[in-house]
């Protein structure tokens, strides 16, 4: 019998690995996955599904707005898992090269991506948009602006409508109004159990599993030597 299982569980276990190794490099995403720009119409690519459509449109919207008014364009980007090797910085560089080949053609564009496995974020921009917005600026909206709600249960909608609010202003030539305030954590007394109750309580759990020991180690034999006194003996008796 345990041959017979062994024969019939070894090969599915070894398709579940197999599967595994094929199905988790799938799920990654390099910079060859994402489809070409379409000008003037694609400001979001949400491959990591994490954007509502309400909040979608709503960020759309606006980045078109803002193209319009000001000339700087802006594009959000989200991926479930990166290619091996890759980081935010070298995908979002990469992806930044393949929409805009060209000097030219990057001056007045940024990406801001994030990972959602790892949550790594990152931004690039051209030249011109750098004269607007710097690097501790652009460093503040992805480290701070997008981390916060992030921290706070993976609030990714509430994330990406925070940061678009300091891109239009800074874009628009308006004062940063900075990264959100963190609220100081306050302390109130603490509801961790004592060290003489966690003693009681640790000394409760030893006498229960040193009994529990015992008895799968007395109950069996009991029930072996039960089961020789009922048998018949040889001879008959």
């Amino acid at each position: 019998m345990t041959k017979h299982l062994v024969r019939l569980i070894l090969p599915l276990v070894m398709i579940i690995l197999a599967s595994s190794l094929v199905v988790t490099p799938a799920f990654a995403i390099g910079v060859y996955d994402m489809p070409n720009l379409t000008p003037g119409s694609t400001w979001v690519v949400d491959k990591g599904e994490v954007i509502s459509l309400f909040n979608e449109g709503k960020i759309s919207s606006a980045l078109e707005d803002l193209a319009k008014q000001t000339g700087n364009e802006v594009r959000i980007v989200t991926v479930r898992r990166l290619d091996y090797g890759e980081t935010p910085e070298s995908f979002t560089k990469s992806l930044f090269e393949k929409w805009f080949p060209t000097k030219e053609a990057q001056a007045n564009q940024s990406i801001l991506m994030i990972d959602t496995v790892t949550n790594g974020t990152a931004i690039i921009s051209g030249d011109k948009v750098k004269s607007l917005m710097p690097e501790a600026i652009a460093n503040s909206i992805a480290t701070e602006t997008l981390a916060e709600p992030l921290r706070k249960g993976n609030k990714y909608n509430q994330a990406f409508i925070d940061a678009l609010v300091r891109f239009v202003a800074v874009l628009s030539g308006q004062p940063d109004p900075g990264p959100p305030q963190i609220a100081e954590t306050v302390k109130v007394e603490g509801t961790f159990k004592k060290a003489e109750e966690t003693e009681t309580i640790k000394g409760n759990a030893t006498a229960w599993v040193v009994g529990l020991l015992i008895a799968a180690t007395v109950i069996p034999m009991a029930t072996y030597y039960i089961y020789l006194a009922i048998q018949p003996s040889s001879d008959g008796q």
